[in-house]
């Protein structure tokens, strides 16, 4: 049996054995796992041990209370240090999950997956997305509170913490994010910065000379630092401090080793990303005064002396319940609107919040956009949002809404400046908050700045809505910099993601719908900078079709000869090249297929209604890559797109130069049609 005494002896007090314990526990895991990050966990132990014990209100009884105060370890590969954290504290992650770490089917993965295990706020991993993520977290704090604190009722008065590392620091969506943070003046966020100068290829000397503190305080961070990594009083001292700062971000440096305790590997890089090994372990047993032989070991009275968070949080908790009953009684306007916001739940009746557009209009998909987001101001005033210094091009902004500003925290309209990754990472985070339903807008070409963040969006089932404007060629001359090829189908390719590309005003405001009516995963609508002119102005109708994912926008009597599937603009070009082949006798359907996500999710008799098998003569006109359209027009089909980039000239000669022509397509169907 391992020798508890033994331990308590080589350890001052509960705070040091309870440290120790973190450190073993992630060892342990490591080691069993043959895979995995000891060094972190072993080096940011006495500080993550000082935020839980002495900071963090968190109730592991009940994860979701909205006033809890929020936790992201930014440098996700240190899973090991959250997981013995959960453990130890009472979430309900059990010691087999421990020893499952890494395995198949278990709630301890290699990175940290919010949607996999309670007390998790948000997936990390790629670095510096934990770090947006938390920035987002912040400013969903100050603008619920903006919005529902009364005197004497403080609704909405949490922190939001977080370890960030080297790596974190490194990748450039930090310096992003970094910079709104001090921008917005966070005070309710405090970073610990675990700085062990340590990289997988060796020492932060290599790559990394940049002088933190100077940067941070530039950004308008307060910086603090700890200069001894295992002095948890100084760095208790150092959060009070930050606390103590409302009108500024906080970093706190701290100088940890990383591989703490480890004779051979401490302040080594071959302890970053690999085992200890059985031998490396003993010795670090006997330098940390652990029991020899104890795996997996929890010494006496730790558990107790960590679950005080939890008897701490539950007590917190509590009072914050206690405090809304009598804010209901006294504010049950903003006590009802709290519970709509907090649902999560949307109207049931969206589709007739939509603003209609008359037959033979010709309005651009973005300027629609616009109009979507006005009509639905009154309806959804918790769907906030912004975009990337274009908010003239994408028309994101709401008419009559403040912009969020350090001295406007109710403000719900966000200029994010040319920040796409922060932007997009942000969105996730004050989507993760609870309460609120996030979007933001930019060109779909620079999706490419964005995409780990949409990319997290979907694998964290978070309904971001992505609005992608200047969706082709059809923005014109400015050119194959800024005219999206390749990016239809790089989006269709992340799974859970939904992309729906709208041919008309009308199809727009059913993308609107759908988008707000998902919530397992982001949308992301591509819009068009030309007009194009409404095809149907029933909009009732058109959201039912849309919400479907494809529809017969032009049929044919009997069955078709042939089929031209088309999206966006090309829904144009693909009508009127049917009227020139049924001129000629041909039987020609217009399918539009917005969203090939949504039609796929269909049952089989009804895409089979759209698309009769019977039916081989198919071609699709999409002004993007060809790649992937085969399995909507079959090995008998054909496509009519743009393999190559674009180029600088008006619209109207790039459509017609690269193909997009009534008659082309015409070309093609008859190619097919034999």
């Amino acid at each position: 049996m391992p020798n508890d005494a033994q331990a308590v002896s080589s350890n001052s007090s509960f705070s040091q054995l309870s440290i120790n314990t973190i450190r073993f526990l992630a060892i342990d895991a490591v080691q069993m796992a043959n895979s995995g990050h000891p060094g972190m966990p072993m080096g940011a132990a006495p500080m993550a041990y000082a935020a839980w014990h002495r900071h963090l209100r968190i109730d592991p009884s009940n994860t979701d209370w909205p006033d809890r105060d929020r936790f992201i370890l930014s440098a996700g590969h240190g899973s090991m240090l959250l997981y013995s954290l959960l453990h130890l504290t009472g979430f309900d992650l059990t010691m087999d999950d421990l020893k499952n770490f890494r395995q198949w089917g278990s709630r301890t993965p290699g990175h940290p997956e919010n949607f996999h295990t309670k007390g998790i706020e948000t997936t990390t991993g790629p670095l510096g997305q934990g770090f947006a993520n938390g920035v987002g977290m912040a400013v969903a704090e100050a603008f619920l509170a903006a919005r529902f604190n009364r005197p004497g009722f403080e609704v909405v008065n949490h922190h939001t913490f977080a370890i960030v590392s080297d790596g974190d620091l490194m990748e450039g969506i930090s310096h992003e994010a970094a910079s709104l943070a001090g921008h917005y003046g966070l005070g309710k966020m405090i970073y610990l910065y675990d700085d062990n100068e340590i990289t997988i290829d060796g020492s932060t000397s290599l790559a990394f000379t940049e002088d933190v503190t100077g940067r941070f305080e530039a950004y308008g961070w307060q910086v603090l630092d700890v200069s001894d990594g295992n002095d948890v009083e100084a760095i208790d001292a150092a959060i009070r401090e930050a606390k103590a700062e409302t009108g500024k971000p906080s970093l706190i440096r701290v100088h940890t080793v990383i591989g703490f305790g480890s004779p051979n590997k401490a302040g080594k890089s071959s302890s970053h990303g690999s085992p200890l090994g059985q031998d490396e372990i003993v010795l670090t047993r006997k330098e940390l005064g652990w029991p020899d032989g104890a795996t997996f070991h929890v010494p006496d009275g730790v558990s107790a002396h960590m679950q005080e968070i939890a008897t701490r949080g539950k007590s917190a908790r509590q009072a914050w319940e206690d405090m809304m009953t009598r804010y209901a009684s006294e504010h049950p306007d903003a006590s009802a609107e709290w519970d709509r916001w907090m649902s999560g739940d949307m109207p049931s009746d969206l589709e007739s919040f939509m603003p209609s557009f008359d037959e033979g209009s010709s309005v651009a998909t973005r300027s629609a956009n616009g109009k979507v987001l006005a009509a639905l101001d009154a309806h959804l005033p918790n769907l906030i949002g912004g975009s990337a210094d274009l908010t003239g091009s994408n028309k994101t902004d709401i008419p009559g809404r403040v912009d969020f500003q350090k001295n406007t925290p109710g403000g719900s309209y966000f200029y994010f400046g040319v920040r796409e990754h922060a932007m997009a990472s942000m969105c996730n985070g004050m989507q993760l908050h609870g309460g609120l339903r996030t979007y933001c807008g930019t060109f779909l070409v620079f999706t490419d700045y964005m995409r780990p963040a949409i990319r997290l969006s979907a694998l964290m089932q978070q309904p971001v809505v992505y609005v992608l404007t200047h969706d082709s060629i059809g923005l014109g001359e400015d050119g194959p910099t800024h005219q999206p090829i390749e990016h239809f189908m790089a989006l269709r390719a992340i799974p859970n993601c939904t992309f729906i590309r709208p041919a008309d005003a009308v199809e727009t405001a059913g993308a609107w719908v759908a988008a707000l009516e998902n919530t397992t995963g982001p949308t992301l609508l591509a819009l068009s900078r030309q007009n194009l002119p409404t095809v149907n102005p029933d909009t009732a109708a058109v959201v039912a079709k849309v919400k479907r994912g494809a529809y017969v926008a032009k049929d044919c009597e009997g069955t078709p000869d042939a089929i031209i599937i088309a999206t966006g603009s090309e829904v144009e070009t693909a009508l009127d090249a049917a009227e020139l082949l049924r001129g000629e006798g041909a039987g020609v359907r217009v399918v539009s297929m917005p969203s090939w996500e949504l039609f796929a999710k269909q049952d089989a008799s009804y895409r089979e209604s759209i698309l009769p098998s019977a039916v081989s003569a198919r071609v699709s006109v999409e002004a993007g890559i060809t790649m992937g359209w085969q399995q909507w027009v079959g090995d008998k089909g054909a496509s009519v797109g743009i393999d190559h980039f674009g180029a600088s000239a008006p619209a109207e000669t790039l459509f017609e130069k690269f193909g997009f022509t009534a008659e082309n397509v015409a070309t093609t169907v008859r190619s097919v049609m034999g």
